[in-house]
């Protein structure tokens, strides 16, 4: 069944109503009635029916009494993650108002059938003989009903019944007024701020994550006040991610192991929270003074043990959109919107700007620490970021258990354990721990040790010792168990000596929760060095040349006071410390990918040449790839740019703009990307250029083919493709000249011809550049024109009349990244199924 309708009447990059979804093969029929304020108030009837949802508008809504006869309007199928849309639809969309799940459950036909797959056959047997019955199973909603359609009126007018059984009654059903899913009125989805459904908007579309590493933050050695910052309480927890999607929900921790039955009361709250998220939080054990502890945690078995809570402090993905490219203001923004009453999910309390009164009071409390973290921070899965900053009250590490001892004479199953870390990938000696342990618990630890008890110490030898360390017995010969270092525990200690050895330690608990080969030792980093974000001030503002390290390369940069863009007075150096900002961003797009440098030595009015072969003409380091293409007569040396140093090296080589590859040197045949390429001659308008790519856009729209665009940063603009690196340059150029003609017969001021005396003035769409060794430039390059503009990706909500490709330049480039994100991510994603759809086509 089509959504073709469906999605003609949609704007999606205006409005959240999900494109698609994909109904399980086996199970339950679903059905769900939503209550919707448009231009008039009506009831949404929708029933899952071969992977969509038939729909009915009740104007009345639904009855319970027999006597009723209620008139529902069939409209078109809706997607089948419709079933699922609660909140806004904008205004100046297609049924703009507020949506609620009024009622959800499960449905089937009345009578007897084997499976779904008979089920439906029936219902659609019903379906076109104009009568329809089933048992509907909801939470508001259950017994027998119709839908019949009715006679001597339209084709699409039916009737809602009810039959007579246990569930018929003469009340007004519809008093009962709240949200299935949100425990909200429609008045109260109503309020949600227009900011928030912005937001929301310019979250990308990705499928639901099965799994995510939780964002890390970087220990520094003291607190600070400096704007663009909030902070939040650093809870002594467990570290937890809620995965919820269509009833299924689980809690995973930090290595990615369950929670669900260990925290079981948790698991039932995030279930009975009943949204569609990712959740990033802590689960903690808090005492009568409120404070949260880590050993009554690890000792949880149920409600008699204390009272679990889940603090959650971020939103990652919710109702299909990945909201890690958001900025962490605008995800806790929408995070607060969807908080439940249950108390046992709790919002995290965080503060703005004021970090050392912040940290005095955590202080005065007892508290662990305090984390600070930029506002304007995005998400970064697995990364231990210096944008996400954690300041510890009492010195606290994670350390490897690598052995134990046993004094001579004592009772205790052990007397102190032989504590590791790992530094630059070697385990090294910490000191051993003897103190905090409660006699339950050694007998507890000595039964994890003796399926892990080794010959030989585990210990690896260090630049400061002549040979392995070797554990020293102590006055009372107490001798060495060894183990092999898979357990990790926690301690809290004084300081650290010159060796590495922890004084004072005390043992807090053991962690589960943490993997041995992560834990490393941790090293306070000076806040003021971190809180000088990577900028402008990489080159120093004086001095023609200067030498910096990176990426433990020494590069020398030259001709640093150049001007190359005469018309702004933008330098080469402003260029390198572009670059050097924008790094992080760009290197996805160039990692082991050839580039054909460009280079303009005297800058944009200056004379410029191609350099692809840079055999002898670059150091060592820099990593090559040899490449021979049709036609040569020998190999080219490609350089790669796949560190900071390279990105850098190429750019003080004069080389304004990186042109990389469509795909990699490990499948040189196969693009990671599809790409269309849309070139104004000197009559057109930029106006032109973004109708062209919108209609391109509406084209791969109704494929379900995922499609980002980005400023050439010149006159013209990019539409990439996803390819996942599946299919030959020829498969991509088929897919891209199909496109670009029916995009072509669409318009009368676009060309396909590749001779430009042919195309006479019009736009071209170049699927041409979908072939070997061809370069385009990539997301966030500068180019060589007036105005040092940047090649930058935008939203398809971003695509309208009046954008400019001068609306980007290397001024303002950063600025919006850190307010968006890469919104390119996509493009190095899986990709799409080319083959079923040239099949298609």
């Amino acid at each position: 069944m089509a959504l073709t309708e469906y999605k003609r009447k949609r704007a999606f990059g205006e409005t959240l109503e999900p494109t698609g979804g994909k109904a399980a093969t086996k199970g339950l029929l679903r059905f769900v009635i939503q209550k919707h304020e448009a231009s008039r108030l009506h009831y949404d009837f929708r029933l899952e029916l071969r992977g969509v949802l038939k729909s009915w508008a009740v104007p009345k809504g639904p009855s319970l009494n027999p006597a009723d006869k209620r008139l529902a309007m069939e409209v078109e199928d809706h997607p089948y993650d419709y079933k699922d849309f609660e909140g806004i639809i904008p205004k100046g969309n297609y049924g703009a108002g507020t949506v609620m799940i009024w009622d959800e459950g499960t449905y089937e036909p009345i009578g007897q059938f084997k499976n779904k797959t008979a089920q439906e056959n029936a219902l659609l047997k019903q379906l076109k003989a104009g009568s329809m019955k089933f048992t509907l199973h909801g939470k508001k909603l259950n017994g027998e009903f119709a839908l019949v359609r009715t006679k001597g009126m339209a084709d699409n007018s039916w009737l809602l019944i009810k039959h007579k059984d246990q569930y018929a009654a003469i009340g007004d059903i519809t008093t009962n007024d709240t949200s299935v899913k949100s425990g909200k009125t429609l008045e109260k989805i109503a309020k949600t701020p227009a900011a928030i459904v912005s937001m929301l908007r310019k979250a990308k579309k990705a499928s639901f994550p099965t799994s995510l590493s939780p964002m890390l933050a970087t220990l520094v050695d003291v607190p600070f006040d400096d704007a663009g910052w909030e902070y939040e309480i650093k809870w002594d927890g467990y570290r937890a991610l809620a995965f919820m999607n269509k009833g299924k929900v689980t809690l995973k921790s930090r290595k990615g192991n369950s929670f669900d039955e260990r925290f079981y009361p948790v698991l039932d709250a995030v279930k009975a929270w009943g949204i569609q998220a990712v959740v990033d939080g802590e689960i903690v054990v808090v005492s009568e003074e409120g404070l949260s502890s880590f050993n009554r945690l690890q000792n949880w078995r149920n409600e008699a043990d204390g009272d679990l809570f889940f603090y959650v402090f971020d939103l990652l993905w919710y109702q299909g959109k990945d909201l890690t490219v958001l900025p962490l203001k605008e995800r806790k923004a929408i995070l607060a919107t969807l908080i439940p009453s249950h108390n046992l999910i709790r919002s995290g309390y965080s503060i703005a700007a004021k970090g050392t009164e912040f940290f005095d009071a955590a202080h005065k409390l007892g508290l662990e620490g305090v984390i600070a973290k930029r506002s304007d921070s995005l998400y970064y899965p697995g990364e231990r970021s210096k944008d996400w900053l954690k300041i510890k009250i009492q010195k606290r590490q994670e350390v490897i258990i690598c052995g134990y001892t046993k004094n001579e004479g004592t009772s205790k199953p052990f007397s102190a354990l032989l504590l590791g870390v790992y530094e630059h990938g070697t385990l090294r000696y910490a000191g051993k721990v003897g103190t905090g342990f409660k006699h339950s618990d050694q007998k507890e630890m000595l039964h994890l040790f003796k399926p892990l008890i080794r010959k030989e110490s585990p210990f690896s030898s260090t630049p400061n010792y002549n040979k392995p360390i070797r554990f020293r017995p102590n006055p009372l010969h107490a001798a060495a168990t060894w183990l092999k270092p898979m357990l990790v525990c926690e301690i809290h200690f004084t300081e650290v000596t010159e060796d590495g050895v922890f004084r004072h330690p005390a043992f807090v608990a053991m962690r589960e929760d943490k993997d041995a080969k992560e834990v490393v030792r941790e090293k306070e980093l000076p806040a003021a060095k971190v809180l000088k974000r990577e900028g402008k001030d990489f080159l120093s503002p004086s001095g023609k040349t200067q030498v910096k390290k990176v990426d433990g390369i020494e590069l020398h940069f030259t001709n640093l006071d150049k001007v190359f863009w005469p018309e702004e007075g933008y330098t080469k150096r402003d260029m390198l410390n572009y670059y050097h900002q924008v790094a992080k961003y760009i290197l996805p797009y160039l990692k082991n990918r050839p580039q054909s440098l460009n280079r303009f030595p005297n800058g944009i009015k200056g004379g410029s040449f191609y350099q692809k072969d840079v055999t002898g003409k670059v150091p060592e380091w820099v990593e090559k790839y040899p490449y021979k293409a049709e036609g040569d007569a020998r190999k080219k040396h490609y350089m790669l740019c796949n560190t900071k140093a390279a990105l850098l090296y190429m750019a003080n080589l004069g080389a304004i703009e990186m042109n990389p590859w469509s795909s990699t040197v490990r499948k040189p045949d196969y693009p990671d990307w599809c790409i269309l390429d849309l070139d104004p001659d000197k009559g057109n308008t930029f106006d032109q250029v973004v109708e062209v790519a919108r209609t391109i856009h509406r084209l791969l729209d109704d494929l379900g083919v995922p499609a980002h665009c980005k400023t050439s940063g010149a006159t013209g603009m990019h539409i990439y493709l996803p390819l996942g690196a599946k299919y030959t340059y020829e498969q991509s150029q088929t897919f891209a000249k199909w496109v670009a003609a029916r995009a072509n017969e669409e318009l009368d001021f676009t060309s396909i011809e590749r001779m430009t005396d042919k195309r006479k003035g019009r736009i071209y769409i170049d699927y041409l550049q979908n072939r070997p060794s061809a370069t385009l430039a990539a997301p966030y390059s500068v180019r060589p024109k007036p105005g040092a503009t940047v090649s930058m990706p935008l939203d398809w909500d971003e695509v309208k009349q009046g954008l400019s490709p001068k609306d980007f330049t290397i001024e303002n480039a950063i600025d919006r990244l850190m307010a968006k994100g890469d919104i390119f991510k996509p493009v190095l994603g899986r990709g799409i199924d080319l083959k079923k759809l040239l099949k298609q086509l």
